[in-house]
């Protein structure tokens, strides 16, 4: 996976730093490759995070998540690398992803991963 995929990510100041706040951000068409059959991938990521002194700006956001859409990769790796490419970019003081997957051969899989640290 490219590692530049994280340079995608922009921010924008928060202008309410000292107050405590929850930005839930759900993308409903979320896609990646599976790595082992080469079949696509669908599902729903929602972000859930407590910004500090950025926030993500929202097109930038858009364009990081397609850069998934050619990439072969396992729903876990790829929830825990989001995760961690947001928390390194935005510093939150909290944040939650989760990654819900559609039904293959009668299966979903939802996959949570947390950033509980603070930046603060």
């Amino acid at each position: 996976m490219a590692d530049d995929f994280r340079d995608i990510l922009e921010t924008f100041d928060n202008q309410y730093p000292g107050r405590d706040y929850t930005i839930e951000i759900v993308c409903p068409e979320f896609t990646s490759v599976c790595p082992k059959t080469g079949q696509p991938d669908f599902g729903t990521i929602t972000i859930t995070y407590v910004p500090a002194v950025k926030c993500v700006e929202l097109k930038s956001l858009k364009l990081y998540l397609q850069q998934f859409r050619n990439e072969g990769i396992f729903y876990e790796h790829v929830t825990n690398r989001i995760l961690d490419d947001l928390v390194a970019v935005v510093q939150p003081r909290r944040m939650k992803l989760v990654a819900a997957f559609t039904a293959r051969g009668g299966i979903t899989t939802t996959v949570t991963a947390v950033f509980e640290g603070s930046f603060d």
